[in-house]
């Protein structure tokens, strides 16, 4: 029997995580996949209710915002993720855990170990098996956004240093986050991806 995986896609605003997590959603179903797709912030019930607060909120504290982070992850991943994988369904989610290293720890300043601290626990040891990390200027992915969130309305110099997050982690967990140019055609970037599983034998049967 084909073994469970958890994928997810992660970038700065506008890059097309949600567009890309829908074409391969699709691919991964004609391939006999059973996918559940989740996001991040949201989910649950309480993932929502905590997303409304940290997208269309009032400011709030930089560790305010990254603890709301871990709290709704931790929900996602006991009553969603684990349950799913157990149930022998692939997981596709539209961000992850590497979101709050970069947007908190790096761009927030308040440090990736710390910010991984917290987050650590809220996951229960249920990582990711791979991170597609869609990358592309900053700037550039702004301006694609469809509605600016409170977070992706923060100064494009801030998002820089989200993309400098991004590249820190890329190069400090090559195994785990997968680097894809997010400029190219979405549909091209979802056919490279399956092509990447396949090379990995995880859509091979046992």
């Amino acid at each position: 029997m084909r073994r469970a995986r958890y994928l997810a896609t992660e970038g700065t605003e506008g890059v097309g995580k949600s567009t890309l997590c829908d074409l391969l959603a699709a691919r991964l179903a004609e391939r006999g996949v059973e996918v559940v797709r989740v996001r991040e912030p949201g989910g649950t019930r309480l993932g929502e209710a905590v997303r409304e607060v940290l997208l269309h909120g009032g400011e709030m504290s930089d560790w305010s915002e990254a603890l709301l982070f871990a709290a709704q992850r931790a929900e996602l991943m006991d009553r969603v993720v684990r349950p799913s994988l157990s149930d022998g369904k692939w997981v596709l989610s539209d961000r992850c855990y590497y979101s709050s290293l970069a947007y908190q720890g790096h761009a927030r300043r308040l440090g990736v170990g710390r910010v991984w601290s917290v987050n650590g626990p809220a996951l229960g040891g249920t990582l990711p098996d791979l991170v597609v990390w869609l990358d592309m200027d900053a700037e550039a992915a702004l301006a694609r956004q469809q509605g600016r969130d409170r977070i992706g309305a923060a100064d494009p110099a801030w998002h820089r240093e989200v993309w400098k997050g991004y590249r820190s982690l890329w190069t400090s967990d090559p195994g785990r986050m997968l680097r894809v140019d997010a400029s190219a055609p979405a549909e091209g970037i979802a056919e490279r991806l399956v092509a990447v599983l396949e090379d990995r034998g995880w859509l091979r049967d046992c």
